[in-house]
């Protein structure tokens, strides 16, 4: 799932800084920047400059770009939900983690996952980091779009920084709110009963997805069917079109149980699509004690996320995540706000491969910290980071590592001159900022 909710009162422990040995060896700063905003830094702090450079771009907020459309026309299929999309993405681990119940050991806290200012600052992996602060305003139906930040791999379907869209509707515990939401269900049961949509359901309480202990079974099932005729209905609205739904051929939607950490009941949803499943997001009902935590104790709901990159790409067939960063006018240009067309690739330059084999400097180097060293030098001319073989020396223990680079830029062919001076540097950097050594 991509967002969702928390609060349980967390005392952040003060981490003293970096001795001053250990800075002059890694040549760390005291401070740094992040949107105009100083802070100091400490042992946690693992925010590099290629994602620093994109703060402040805000690919949503751009109009015609694929990603504000896509925002657009599902806010249009929202229009009595509250819209947010100017949220800080600097957020406190309390926000992100701690308020929406993830557990302590929850791998997305480390360092290898998460981008850190410091200990006490960081920038949000989700939207969900919001929902406490949204649902305390009392806002009862919202949307809430923003570009999110986690280490990840390096392909053509990963990026450190994409955009999510988080909803989430609330409304009371009592007898009546529910008979309200019952009557609105069967609105949109009849609304999807006139549509070509096949749904492939399950059941929405089950032992090995169930209802949370302080809601009732009538409550809990209403909550999770409004949700699900919700989202078929956006569903419908956003692919029947471009996946060519008929009478003979309707829009195929598929309901899976799943887990997330601030969501009981939890679904993931597919689609099916030019001949395969896609998942597109995941949501559930809302934990209670998230809303106990924004103060409206007495309301139950539900909560969805979804990627809009994941999404974009498919509606757009747009092949390669980095495209949506591109300034280039053969991109930009092909596209309308408000309209979903299909991207015409502009350009196919050759690949240019380089490999480097090192020795790991300890057990603790992530390949997230490969990748960020790599971005961080070549940005978006490369393609594609793979791990091809790992060894460890059978006297030594030490641990070695093969990885291949692929370059290639959307705009013109690299030369040899330019690549080989960009794997020069990626290893110069990977000796001095991790410690390896280079085989």
């Amino acid at each position: 799932m991509t967002s969702l909710l928390w609060r349980i009162r967390y005392l952040h422990r003060r981490t003293p800084t970096l001795p001053a040995r250990r800075r002059q060896a890694t040549s760390a700063p005291l401070h740094i920047r992040v949107l105009g905003e100083k802070y100091t830094t400490d042992d946690y702090t693992n925010l590099s400059p290629s994602i620093s450079s994109k703060l402040s771009k805000r690919l949503h907020a751009q109009k015609g770009h694929p990603i504000s459309t896509l925002r657009t026309l599902i806010e249009n299929h929202f229009p009595d939900f509250a819209h947010f999309s100017s949220l800080s993405p600097i957020v406190t681990p309390y926000q992100n983690f701690d308020s929406l119940s993830f557990p302590a050991d929850h791998p997305g806290r480390a360092k290898t996952d998460s981008y850190y200012i410091n200990r006490n600052t960081m920038l949000r992996t989700h939207t969900s980091a919001h929902e406490v602060e949204v649902f305390a305003k009392g806002t009862e139906r919202w949307l809430l779009t923003a570009d999110v930040y986690r280490r990840d791999e390096i392909d053509a379907s990963h990026y450190p920084v994409f955009h999510q869209m988080e909803g989430a509707k609330i409304f009371g515990n009592d007898p009546s709110s529910i008979e309200q939401i019952e009557k609105e269900t069967q609105r949109l049961e009849r609304q999807l009963a006139a549509s070509n949509i096949v749904t492939e359901d399950v059941q929405h309480i089950s032992q090995t997805n169930p209802a949370q202990t302080s809601h009732n079974v009538r409550s809990s099932e209403v909550t999770a069917k409004n949700l699900k005729l919700c989202l078929n209905s956006l569903l419908y609205e956003l692919f029947a079109d471009v996946a060519g739904a008929s009478e003979d051929d309707p829009l195929r939607v598929r309901w899976i149980e799943a887990y997330f950490p601030f969501t009981s009941p939890s679904y993931e949803v597919e689609v099916f699509f030019r001949g395969k499943w896609l998942e597109i997001l995941g949501c559930g009902v809302v934990l209670q004690s998230t809303l106990d935590r924004a103060g409206v104790a007495n309301k139950m709901g539900w909560a969805f996320g979804l990627g809009l990159e994941r999404i974009a790409m498919i509606l757009f067939s747009i092949p390669d995540i980095r495209l949506f960063w591109s300034e280039d006018p053969r991109f930009l240009s092909q596209f309308t706000h408000g309209k979903i067309n299909t991207f015409k690739p502009y350009s196919k330059y050759p690949p240019s491969y380089r490999d480097i084999s090192f020795w790991k400097p300890g057990r603790d180097m992530h390949d997230n910290d490969l990748y960020d060293v790599v971005r961080d030098v070549a940005g978006d001319l490369v393609e594609d980071v793979t791990i091809i073989d790992r060894f460890t020396h059978p006297k030594t223990q030490r641990d070695s590592l093969t990885a291949r680079v692929v370059y290639r830029s959307f705009d013109r062919s690299l030369v040899n001159e330019e690549v080989n001076g960009l794997q020069d540097r990626v290893v110069s950097h990977l000796k001095e900022q991790l410690g390896v050594e280079i085989r």
